[in-house]
């Protein structure tokens, strides 16, 4: 069961703007209801030292927060910190949410480069090790492109026979190519069904709409719905 409105306020208040705005648009998609477990990983290369010291960061954790509360019922998001390495997931909930993003993410010291095929990985594992049969939604957010384009695209396309979707987020001006690239391999040339999505959100990404976010979040995960399970990835 998603986490109720009532229980959301009482934990969280700071978040039910972000609970109410994510439920139109589930609504809107038709796919209120579906269950998957919320992932979130988030690029600490050099470049994004000042999306983390102006809150930007943060406040893409809890808007995933607020997603992952209507998605799942643990009111938990697993949240995959990479440089030149992936760290171990921690996870934020709407018990702990506030401030924990730079909390962590100075936890960790020295900014570094961007392994993406290291990050996917520790979700994978992750997600194995959870032994569930619900899909996982991953929110991943980068500024740039990664140390190896093809140690990513295998991941990705490994992956793409698991019931996991991987739904990219550029941060910044760069053109993001090898993204696009991800986002338009082909089905089943390279992989089992299509199981990315890529969308930039610019320079300043904390100007979009809460609305708009969850809109551009969910614009390819009901079809991928949809195709995972005629496939027979997903019951």
């Amino acid at each position: 069961m998603p986490i109720s409105l009532d229980k959301v306020q009482s934990t969280a208040p700071g978040l039910v703007d972000l609970y109410k705005a994510a439920k139109v648009n589930l609504d809107k998609r038709g796919i209120h209801g579906e269950r998957a477990a919320v992932y979130l990983v988030l690029d600490r290369s050099g470049s994004m030292r000042r999306y983390y010291k102006d809150g930007t960061v943060q406040h893409l954790a809890e808007q995933a927060l607020a997603l992952a509360a209507h998605l799942d019922d643990d009111g938990v998001v697993p949240v995959v910190f990479f440089d030149k390495d992936a760290y171990p997931p921690v996870e934020v909930g709407l018990d702990r949410y506030q401030g924990r993003i730079n909390e962590e993410h100075e936890r960790l010291g020295h900014m570094g480069t961007t392994n993406y095929a290291a990050a996917m990985q520790a979700v994978v594992d992750h997600y194995r090790a959870a032994g569930t049969n619900a899909p996982a939604f991953v929110i991943f957010q980068t500024d740039g492109s990664p140390d190896s384009r093809s140690q990513a695209q295998k991941v990705l396309c490994d992956a793409s026979t698991l019931p996991v979707f991987w739904q990219f987020i550029g941060f910044g001006d760069d053109e993001f190519k090898f993204l696009r690239k991800l986002d338009d391999l082909p089905v089943p040339g390279k992989r089992a069904v299509d199981n990315a999505s890529f969308f930039p959100a610019g320079t300043d990404p904390r100007a979009i709409a809460d609305s708009d976010l969850y809109d551009s979040l969910m614009e390819e995960f009901p079809s991928w719905l949809v195709a995972a399970r005629a496939a027979g990835i997903l019951r």
